[in-house]
């Protein structure tokens, strides 16, 4: 289950710079102009877990294997992007198929990094994106209410699906996302949602890229941003990209010596896929043996068969029971012969909700 989170904004917000920073790539080109990137840089990241690091010392293994996230850097969107401008439905095509967006909002002035208008407007520039968002997910289901008026007259099974799409439309149509449509969690909507792929469905996170002369305060648009975020549930994480990409280039010593001095409590990756998580309502548990260990991501409230499905279909079909340690115990104990001597390792069934930590050893059988 690799997350796959999409990085968008208008050109020269800091986008590119920021795909980098996440990736440790240095290989997206960075240009002061419009359209720099035309072909989404995509890269696949292993995900940080300093519980995996200690779970690894205390088994003694080297071998770690994280579970993933796909960064995907696409161009960036101008005015008009839904009707074609810019190569505008070529990059909104790039990001249907993302489970996240990570929308890049420039708060750093810099007369050298040109931008779309004059000087940069968070607000603006947010509302830019959202209504070409909006656009281009309006033009796809008024299509799709086309194709279903006509195939109703021959199915009146697909009247519900009209109903529920004519009202996505009309949400749509008065400029709101998808993500505040009443009806989101509606059967019938989800289904038309995964059909679709409706961009203003998808989580979004905003990333507000500041200057460096505000890491250690708060910058002013900031809560210009939260209070149009609010709207949607959406998070906001502050990060200054440049700086981050500078700091990439140190050695790991000097490069936390300089976090503590700037007032960095944590680098960019690991807020994004943090706040990704948090946003997708995802969490790892974690499998060990004599070889290595490794992190399995599954939505919050899985229950323990579909937890081990996640190792192998065979483990959920022939699932007999879960034994579960919290990786709390098991970092206290330090080790599962000691938390099963302690009492902190349950042995539990098909209606076992799996929780975030959990170390886990399946039995099954086929």
């Amino acid at each position: 289950m690799t997350l796959q989170v999409g990085i968008i904004g208008l050109p020269n917000v800091g986008k590119s710079t920021l795909f980098n920073v996440l990736t440790q790539a240095q290989n997206a080109e960075v240009a002061n102009y419009p359209f720099c990137t035309i072909d989404p840089n995509q890269a696949i990241v292993p995900l940080p877990d300093p519980r995996l690091d200690k779970l690894a010392k205390l088994v003694g293994v080297d071998k770690i294997i994280r579970t993933t996230i796909e960064f995907v850097d696409i161009a960036g969107l101008v005015k008009g992007a839904s009707r074609g401008e810019g190569l505008g439905n070529q990059f909104l095509g790039q990001i249907r198929n993302t489970d996240a967006l990570i929308h890049v909002v420039r708060c750093f002035e810099d007369p050298n990094v040109v931008h779309v208008s004059p000087h940069p407007d968070p607000a603006e520039d947010i509302q830019t994106i959202q209504l070409e968002l909006v656009l281009a997910d309006l033009e796809q289901i008024t299509n799709k209410i086309e194709k279903l008026s006509r195939q109703l007259k021959g199915d009146k099974t697909l009247k519900p699906v009209l109903a529920m799409a004519e009202n996505a439309a009309a949400h749509l149509d008065d400029g709101k996302l998808l993500t505040a449509f009443p009806e989101k969690y509606n059967p019938i909507f989800l289904d038309l949602n995964r059909e679709m792929r409706f961009l203003t469905a998808k989580p979004i996170i905003y990333a507000a890229n500041i200057g460096e002369e505000y890491l250690s305060s708060t910058h002013p648009a900031l809560e210009v941003i939260q209070s149009l975020a609010e709207q949607t549930g959406s998070p906001v994480i502050q990060i200054s990209a440049l700086l981050e990409s500078d700091l990439n280039t140190l050695e790991p010593t000097e490069k936390a010596d300089y976090m503590e001095i700037s007032g960095i409590h944590e680098s960019g990756l690991n807020l994004v896929v943090q706040t990704s998580y948090q946003v997708l309502d995802l969490i790892s548990f974690f499998t060990y043996n004599d070889q290595e260990v490794r992190a399995w991501t599954i939505p919050r409230g899985a229950k323990a068969p579909q937890a081990a499905g996640r190792i192998h279909t065979d483990f959920e079909r022939g699932f007999i029971k879960a034994e579960v340690i919290s990786y709390t115990d098991f970092e206290a104990l330090g080790s599962s012969a000691a938390a099963r001597e302690a009492g902190k390792l349950r042995v539990e069934g098909k209606e076992y909700v799996v929780q975030d930590g959990d170390v886990i050893y399946f039995k099954f059988n086929i």
